[in-house]
């Protein structure tokens, strides 16, 4: 019996010391605050495709990667403009469970602050391409420095109106338990309608028609505060 006693009281003492150690967690208030932005879009974004369909995947093929080839030396004569090649797929087509055909598929993307030289060149790869999708957005570097100016104006504004809480809850301190700070992502670039076939060699395509805009770049604080003891 002595043995079950003195077990059950290092047993206690033992859970009296580790709850002794736990933080008190009196007095804690958890507060959100944003800045927001608006900011213009500064750089257009485009992607661009060739599709073939057929019974033959290697020619197929061959008619894609040439396309394609072309239209990476148009847009490499440009200097403004960043060009990048995407997904490129070989996929069966089956119709009733039967294998009809295959289509092979690649695209490109192009970058470029100069909005008219790449509309321009959107145009001119129309002759053989399809549009996929464009539209601007806010450069990289334009969005980071957005950003860290709303980073230090939304962490102002905690401080502020931790301070308001701490206040009027008859408080002269507050200290910061947990903080996160989290920004806005970009929006998918804006998807058009496209000619799924390629257009004739002779066919002259009209640069397409675009409005920069503007983004709402946001920036969102959360945190936690415990109040100090009076």
């Amino acid at each position: 019996m002595m043995k079950i006693i003195a077990f059950l009281l290092v047993g206690l003492a033992t859970q009296s010391l580790s709850a002794a150690d736990q933080p008190l967690t009196y007095d804690r208030i958890s507060l959100s605050v944003s800045a927001t932005a608006e900011v213009e879009n500064d750089i257009l974004v485009a992607v661009l495709f060739y599709q073939r369909e057929g019974s033959e995947p290697g020619k197929l093929a061959d008619d894609v990667n040439q396309t394609i080839a072309w239209a990476l030396e148009r847009a490499r004569s440009a200097a403004e403009i960043q060009v990048q090649t995407l997904d490129y797929h070989t996929s069966p087509i089956y119709s009733k469970q039967t294998l009809t055909g295959w289509r092979v598929r690649q695209a490109i993307q192009l970058k470029s602050k100069d909005a008219a030289q790449l509309s321009e060149l959107i145009g001119a790869l129309q002759e053989r391409l399809g549009v996929q999708s464009v539209g601007y957005r806010v450069s990289p570097e334009r969005r980071r420095t957005v950003e860290d100016r709303l980073i230090s104006e939304a962490l102002q504004r905690f401080r502020q109106r931790a301070q308001l809480i701490a206040a009027a809850l008859g408080r002269t301190e507050y200290r910061l338990v947990q903080i996160d700070v989290s920004t806005s992502e970009a929006p998918p670039v804006r998807p058009l309608q496209f000619r799924s076939a390629a257009l004739s060699a002779e066919t002259t395509v009209a640069p397409p028609a675009l409005e920069a805009g503007s983004e709402t770049l946001d920036v969102a604080v959360h945190g936690t505060i415990e109040l100090a003891v009076k």
